[in-house]
């Protein structure tokens, strides 16, 4: 429950300390008082997004802080706990409104952001105000009132949290499938580059060699004279390899008698074997030079085509291999676009199939609780002055297809008296009807399980006379197990709080401020009275105040 609320510098209050009790309270005031500050200043503390025109002129910022009591609250405690943000049975929440319209937000003293600050504010305070008589008006809030009944809010946020995977998958989809024709003429002709390059037969030998192949082939003549030059002089009787051999034999017999000629035996020794390895080199590759002499044609015709693929794909001959690597991991890529596309379908259709079961559930619950929450706000319409009324909550199917919010519209129809027919909300209340349907909802639907604090702005505006006694009951009942506060310009529903504020705006040094003052029962009677009778307060006006406070004791 809520225990204490201090407001600074908020509109024209510029510093104020509420203590609220449990059972009901009534706020009265004059128009214009500031009653609506204490809501707006609520609404702050349970997560409404707020401007700079809140903060009150010549200050740098507002300042909000609400204690709320919560060892009954389970909910609000788990969640706490899970935010690191417990303090044994106590909420602290403080928000912070800066003059450049920023915020700030406090749980336990702990910095938190807006949207966290909203979720607690959900498990601590329920907000009922006038502009409820306009969302009354929506279809889409019919779904919510039945879904706060229903207890199935949460159950609908799994259902959308299904919608927009489904839809984000669905789009990927059509994506791929739009680009189905790029992608197989794409493929169609990685595939015929593919072909090209197979068929060529490449390998990294042959790029990196056959162009010093061509020219050796295109010389081979010239070649194998020079080379047999060479092997001549070094080769033949009186060749270099000969003369290193006589040297090495007669060095190895004079280091005999002078041991330091044997390094110089090793040289010429090691000279001998690189002569001897050249040869060799030498004669095998005139041995290919020699037959490659006919060969030249069918390297020039090979080189030609390696360069035409090489112009093809704009790279020099040795890349082709990287160029034809490249290629094989495209078209791997696109084939497994395929397979993209089948995981992708498989997912679809298991959200589909998770879709249908929870909707399915969904459409149950909202079933079951809109026959109960029709019949319930039925009987509370017709004990607000409206005989022969009746509400229904009107669950459409549609088609059969993936949606946010599940498979139904939900939507409110209304007969007000007897003998009509059944017809929108929209097309039939009048005003002082919408607010009686407004307030019958507000009292049944409140989710009081999850939020102990009810909070209830003029909800009764249009109402008067027994029909406002009513009201007063009703919210008084509803008090024996919930904290409830009450806006209200109704003397009928004041008379029945078990406590009552009075708003007063007071002017001091030419500035305006707000200030709350905790009525005793004389000062209740008084206030009730002013309610009754205006500014002027007759003693008939008194007595009718205290008879009225009496009855609702």
């Amino acid at each position: 429950m809520l225990d204490s609320l201090n407001i600074k510098n908020l509109v024209v209050v510029e510093d104020l300390d509420i203590d609220f009790k449990l059972g009901m309270t009534v706020i009265t005031g004059e128009t214009g008082a500031g009653k609506s500050i204490i809501v707006q200043a609520l609404a702050m503390i349970a997560g409404r997004r707020s401007d700079a025109s809140l903060v009150r002129k010549g200050a740098q910022k507002a300042e909000i802080t609400a204690s709320f009591s919560i060892e009954s609250n389970p909910s609000v405690l788990a969640y706490l706990e899970g935010q690191d943000l417990e303090n044994d049975f106590e909420c602290i929440i403080r928000r912070v409104i800066l003059s450049d319209g920023k915020s700030h937000s406090y749980i336990n003293g702990s910095k938190v952001p807006l949207s966290v600050l909203s979720e607690v504010g959900g498990f601590l305070i329920d907000m009922h105000g006038q502009n409820e008589h306009q969302l009354l008006l929506r279809p889409s809030h019919h779904r919510i009132l039945l879904d706060d009944y229903a207890g199935s809010q949460k159950l609908c946020n799994e259902v959308n949290d299904i919608v927009n995977s489904y839809q984000k998958i669905k789009g990927k989809i059509d994506h791929l499938r739009n680009n189905n024709s790029l992608l197989s003429a794409q493929k169609d002709l990685v595939i015929h580059q593919l072909n090209e390059l197979h068929e060529a037969e490449l390998s990294v030998d042959e790029l990196s060699s056959i162009e010093d192949d061509y020219k050796a082939s295109k010389n081979s003549s010239q070649l194998t004279e020079k080379i047999s030059k060479i092997l001549s002089a070094l080769n033949d009787d009186h060749g270099v390899n000969n003369i290193l051999i006589d040297g090495e034999t007669v060095l190895e017999q004079s280091k005999e008698i002078d041991s330091r000629l044997d390094s110089i035996r090793a040289l010429i020794a090691g000279a001998q074997l690189q002569v001897q390895e050249g040869i060799y080199d030498l004669t095998d590759y005139l041995t290919k030079i020699s037959s490659q002499e006919d060969n030249s044609m069918q390297l020039e015709q090979r080189i030609t085509f390696l360069h035409d693929l090489g112009r093809k794909h704009n790279c020099q001959i040795k890349e082709l291999i990287n160029i034809q690597q490249s290629l094989e991991k495209s078209l791997r890529e696109l084939d497994s676009s395929n397979e993209t596309l089948d995981k992708l379908n498989e997912e679809l259709n298991q959200l589909e199939t998770e879709y249908y079961i929870q909707s399915t559930e969904l459409s149950a619950k909202r079933k079951k609780a809109s026959n109960a929450l029709s019949e319930e706000v039925t009987s509370l319409m017709q004990k607000l002055g409206m005989p022969g009324s009746e509400i229904i909550f009107r669950m459409v199917d549609l088609d059969k297809e993936v949606r946010l919010n599940g498979a139904e519209d939900i939507n409110i129809h209304v007969k007000t008296n007897a003998g009509q027919d059944f017809k929108p909300l929209n097309k039939i209340a009048s005003g002082g009807e919408l607010s009686r349907v407004s307030l019958a909802l507000s009292v049944s639907g409140s989710n009081t399980e999850l939020t102990p604090s009810v909070v209830f702005d003029e909800v009764d505006v249009g109402i008067s006379g027994s029909v406002a006694e009513i009201v007063g009951q009703m919210l008084k009942q509803l008090a024996k197990h919930y904290q409830v506060i009450c806006v209200t310009h109704l003397a009928q529903v004041a008379a029945q709080g078990n406590h009552h504020l009075k708003v007063e705006k007071i002017q001091k040094n030419d500035m305006t401020f707000t200030e709350v003052v905790s009525l005793n029962r004389e000062q209740r009677a008084d206030e009730i009275a002013r309610i009754l009778g205006g500014i002027k307060i007759s003693e008939k006006t008194r007595i009718a105040a205290e008879e009225m406070i009496s009855s609702g004791s």
